[in-house]
């Protein structure tokens, strides 16, 4: 399995950024390549230095990670987290 985890900073009017972004990643949650489905936010007291959101998504194999990648839904959420991103940091492991 390849767990794939993305996290973001994201530009101002943060709060409402953090809401849209995660409704609109909830739009993933069917892919059917997706073994793992979870969005989740930065916890309100934690430092503001964090990153603001993550997307934590389990995957049989990178061939389904990278079908994921390229999947149109896949790319119309990525427009959308390309106009409220700040930073994005991720990394891919198998476990």
């Amino acid at each position: 399995m390849i767990r794939h985890i993305c996290m973001f900073k994201l530009k101002e009017d943060k709060e409402k950024n953090i809401q849209e972004f995660i409704e609109r990643a909830q739009a993933l949650k069917d892919m059917p390549m997706l073994r793992h489905f979870e969005v989740v936010s930065n916890y309100k007291e934690a430092p503001e230095s964090n990153y603001d959101v993550s997307l934590i998504f389990d995957f049989d194999s990178m061939d389904d990670l990278n079908a994921y990648q390229t999947a149109p839904l896949h790319v119309e959420f990525g427009k959308f987290v390309g106009t409220v991103k700040e930073e994005r940091a991720c990394i891919d492991y198998e476990f």
